[in-house]
């Protein structure tokens, strides 16, 4: 059709005979049949005569560069030259209409309130393009254009930074070498940190800076190369495009099956033809061209988890047949007959090989450890080391500590591992000279090392006595009398100087941490106070450099339970039925498929100063976040722990509470004794707390202390009836083992009377209990290895272990264990509660109020504060439902407390406007009562609460009104439960006075 001054003033339209029969995609598609076209004019004809029509006129398309390239090669066939210029509406529409999310010729025409019409057929969709340039050309006149000569800059103009907007094309790059590896590094990085939209990109620009050792290929039909060869560009434009890459790729038949399902080809012998384009300009331009699967699954049974996954991202066409599986070699080379034998073994079996062999032997990581420099870290940690060990054990210290010592700097200096340990020590006396304590995780505290240079409060020496004034020390007494650990041995006096001796050591190998000769990379892991934790970070910025530390990326998969929703609503839209087994092996498929990237919460990758991040991976933002200030690892940080110093700072409630209980009363929690009987009784009574078996809260008082706050580790208590730290230990240990406690050592000990002392607790007990029978150190290091990991007895450990005397009970809790906890980490974390509970007994008020200014999830001041009675009720209530909600069991939690906190004698006050804090529960001791934060009500976030304490400083405010005004982060409904809490008792709700006000 022809559109003059926003009128049709002429058409044309005809059918073109195929000369073969169309396919039955094409008829559905577009309603055309083969009676339809009997008769109709050949090729030929219907292309002169519309060349004839067209004349010198220019063209108007939705997407032009495909329709003009189909008109293009027909003019070729025929030898008739075409030259046409063209106008594209689907350009328009993207730089006009940028709000719409596609630009489809339908939606753009349904945006434009144009007339429907039948899509697919050529006469319609032309008409629907000339009504469309009528409001296109409006608002081009706009914006000052009134000729065709001004449209291509106008469209230049309103694209981001003047540039093209293209759809970005795939493309493979490989690394031929190191080098090639480190600019495809760099590459990857700069694709998701400066040119990601939707998905990463890589300018051509970009790619020819860093092109030295790298291998490019033309990829599968999202290539550029290969939609150039679709869109019919003449041979001459193909040779430019395939002459940038370093070989060409075709993909079988099957790949491509949706371009006849679209309409965009009518037969096979097209995509044939299509491949046989790209295998010329192979020849013509001598380039390799190889035959690629495009590979998305590994056997063709695997289809139906792509189908799943696709359908779960809402995809119409999930379930189209695509069998991009691995095919054989035997599959390819028939898949490829068409081009010939010969042809075929080429692009099969030749020309991959020669690509392959191009790529030298490459690796993602360097090999070895590349920890950053610190200055002189192996002589200031021996110093440290040494200077705290004579500070303990006096100017000589007793030939174990000195043995221990020597073995392990031995294999810390000599794999270089000196500057983790002076990494992490930095690190902790940072946030300890700021006032917070750092708790260890894993196996760090089993190193005599790191605890002499401050790393960890564990000492891992055996129980012993240790004098604080003459430095006298005692290792026998507690290996004659069998104590597991410094913390259970009685009360003693020292036998030089008569100074009450001091009780440390926890009885852990060094070997859990290091392995034998330094064979496993440290990992040191802390938990820093939540409140101090960003500072932390920020230290580790500025100690290694801004440019050389990077967060620890992680990627997340689909989960199990994800998994098994997907195959059911799958099943379900489809209206099918599979038997369970089914469910589980198509859920089975679906489980650990990547989802997305994301930020480890307190992992810290350090790069060496003379190094680069990519000489070890590609960086990003967490889960492609333009907007995050965060950068990442691209690899998933274990990939890299061998290879790269790894800081693990989390931030932990521990240490925040210890921090407060110390501001409320001044208690040095490092000076706690972890042998306080009171204390220790609240694992197997709450008698010491004034009340005993309670009907809530059962015969413990272990409510709220960390560690032992649950149901199920409190049943573990009441089994046990711990009176020893040593078992607290061993407590710790089962409940974070899998398969330890329940099935195994709860049987063990409840049923067949074996000691608690004796069951597995943690991984380090196989080893100490293996060699205490006489087996090689190296050996029972081994078999706890294997054990630890669930990988059961490593072959011939069981005859080794009965020839030694170990029990058949022994054995066969080995054989159940699936993972067991390290007993540095159980050491670090029971010291922690242990400390707690202390406050819980002796400082309970302070106890509280720390508890529910940091560990409560869920205090909500409208009904916690209201006495016991309406707490009881409300625990009935969440109780007396089948399923709890998330956010009702945190309550439940919250409320055993409170319980417990008014069972114990105190109180709440009424919330106070003016004393109130924002955050923090304000104890008072005279009274017995604690007044709850601004936060304590129900939705008042911390932002409004620290807003009302600036905002009434130095005031008194005289209405709501005013208050209100005063502060606008309180909103309504906050307030009115403000009012409910009693925060704003005795205040008139308006500013205003009336005449009468004040003469009655």
């Amino acid at each position: 059709m022809v559109l003059r001054n926003g009128e049709v003033v002429e058409q044309f339209s005809t059918f073109a005979d195929p000369e073969r029969p169309l396919t039955r995609e094409i008829t559905e598609l577009t309603g055309i049949t083969d009676e339809m076209l009997r008769g109709a004019p050949s090729q030929a004809e219907a292309i002169n005569a519309f060349l004839d029509f067209v004349g010198d006129r220019p063209l108007a398309a939705h997407n032009a560069e495909f329709d003009m390239g189909f008109i293009a090669e027909g003019c070729r066939r025929m030898g008739r030259p075409f030259d046409s210029t063209s106008i594209d509406t689907l350009i328009l529409a993207q730089n006009l209409l940028p709000e719409l999310g596609k630009h489809k010729l339908d939606i753009v025409a349904e945006h434009l309130n144009l007339p429907a019409f039948n899509h697919h057929r050529a006469y319609d969709d032309a008409a629907t393009v000339g009504y469309m340039l009528v409001p296109f050309f409006e608002m081009l006149r706009d914006r000052g254009v009134h000729t065709l000569q001004q449209i291509n800059p106008a469209m230049a103009r309103l694209r981001t930074g003047g540039k093209a907007r293209r759809q970005p094309k795939h493309l493979i790059v490989l690394a031929k070498n190191q080098l090639g590896l480190r600019n495809l590094y760099k590459l990857i990085s700069a694709s998701h940190l400066d040119h990601f939209k939707r998905y990463p990109i890589m300018p051509k620009s970009l790619i020819n800076q860093h092109r030295e050792g790298l291998i490019i290929g033309s990829a599968c039909e999202a290539g550029e190369l290969f939609q150039a060869v679709v869109k019919r560009k003449d041979f001459a434009e193909l040779k430019r495009i395939a002459s940038w890459y370093d070989f060409l790729e075709i993909q079988p038949l099957c790949n491509n099956a949706f371009m006849l399902r679209k309409g965009m080809v009518q037969s096979q012998e097209e995509l044939k033809d299509f491949n046989r384009t790209i295998v010329s300009l192979g020849e013509a331009l001598d380039k390799p061209v190889c035959a690629t699967g495009d590979v998305h699954f590994l056997d063709p049974e695997d289809e139906i988890y792509r189908h799943v996954l696709l359908a779960s991202k809402g995809f119409e066409d999930a379930d189209s047949s695509l069998p991009i599986y691995f095919k054989t070699t035997t599959e390819m080379l028939e898949e490829f007959a068409y081009l010939g034998k010969e042809k075929a073994y080429e692009v099969v079996v030749r020309n991959t090989n020669l690509v392959a062999d191009w790529c030298e032997d490459v690796v993602p990581l360097p090999q070895g450890l590349f920890a950053p420099k610190i200055e002189n870290s192996a002589e200031e940690l021996t110093s440290l080391v040494w200077r705290k060990a004579k500070a303990l054990y006096g100017e000589e210290p007793p030939k174990i500590v000195v043995d221990r010592i020597n073995a392990e700097l031995g294999d810390i200096i000599k794999c270089k591992y000196d500057v983790i340990y002076m990494s992490a020590q930095k690190l902790v006396q940072d946030s300890l000279a700021h006032g917070y304590l750092v708790g260890s995780r894993g196996s760090v505290g089993s190193s005599l090392v790191a605890f002499m240079s401050g790393i960890t409060e564990v000492n891992s020496l055996p129980p012993h006595y240790r004098c604080p004034k003459c430095k006298h020390s005692d290792f026998d007494t507690a290996k004659e009398k069998g104590i597991g650990c410094g913390a259970d041995m009685p009360d003693a006096v020292c036998p030089v100087c008569g100074t009450p001796y001091a009780k440390d050591g926890f009885n852990i190998p060094f070997e859990t941490f290091l392995g034998f000769g330094g064979d496993k990379v440290p990992d040191i892991d802390l938990n820093f106070s939540g409140e101090y934790q960003a500072n932390a970070h920020r230290y580790t910025f500025e100690l290694f450099g801004q440019t050389h530390v990077f967060r620890a990326g992680t990627i997340g998969t689909v989960a199990e339970k994800t998994a098994f929703g997907y195959v059911k609503k799958y099943m379900d839209e489809r209206g099918r039925t599979v038997n369970r087994a089914e469910e589980n092996r198509l859920a089975q498929g679906c489980t650990g498929v990547k989802r997305t990237t994301g930020q480890h919460p307190g992992g810290m990758v350090v790069i060496p100063q003379n190094r680069e991040i990519y000489d070890f991976c590609p960086v990003q933002h967490p889960a492609d976040d333009p907007n995050s200030d965060i950068i990442t690892t691209h690899f998933e940080y274990h990939s890299m722990e061998s290879n790269l110093l790894k800081l693990d700072m989390l931030g932990h409630d521990d240490p925040t509470m210890i921090r407060m209980l110390q501001d409320l009363t001044g208690v040095d929690p490092q000076k706690i004794p972890l042998d306080d009987r009171d204390t220790m009784s609240i694992f197997t009574s709450s008698e010491v707390l004034g009340f005993v078996d309670d009907p809530i809260l059962g015969p413990t008082g272990a409510v709220a202390i960390p560690e032992f706050n649950t149901k199920f580790t409190r049943g573990m208590l009441v089994d046990t009836q711990p009176h020893e730290f040593d078992i607290l230990l061993r407590l710790s240990g089962f409940s974070h083992g899998t398969d330890v406690w329940l099935g195994n050592a709860r049987d063990l000990i409840v049923d067949q009377g074996v000691p608690v002392g004796q069951a597995i607790g943690c991984r380090d007990d196989i080893m100490l209990f293996l060699i205490s029978c006489g087996m090689p150190e190296k050996r029972a290091f081994k078999i706890m290895e294997s054990v630890r990991k669930g990988r059961g007895l490593p072959e011939g450990a069981e005859e080794e272990m009965r020839a030694a005397g170990v029990p058949d009970w022994y054995i066969g809790s080995c054989k159940k264990i699936k993972y067991l906890f390290p007993k540095a980490h159980a050491v670090a974390y029971v010291m922690m509660a242990f400390r707690i509970a202390w406050f819980k007994v002796h400082r309970p008020l302070a106890f509280y109020a720390a508890f529910f200014s940091i560990r409560a999830k869920a205090f909500d001041a409208t009904f916690m504060c209201q006495g016991m009675d309406v707490c009881k009720a409300k625990m009935r209530e969440i109780e007396s439902k089948e399923k709890p909600s998330p956010v009702e069991e945190d309550i439940l939690v919250t409320l055993e407390v409170v319980y417990e906190f008014y069972l114990r004698g105190f109180t709440f006050e009424h919330m106070d406007l003016y004393r109130s804090h924002a955050v923090n529960f304000l104890p008072d001791n005279e009274k017995g009562s604690l007044l709850p934060p601004f936060t304590s009500v129900p939705g008042l976030g911390e932002t409004a609460a620290w807003s009302i304490m600036e905002q009434r400083e130095g005031k008194r405010f005289i209405s709501i009104e005013e208050f209100s005004a005063a502060c606008p982060k309180v909103s309504k409904t906050h307030i009115e439960q403000l009012k409910a809490a009693g925060a704003l008792d005795g205040m008139p709700d308006t500013s205003q006075i009336t005449l009468f006000d004040g003469l009655f």
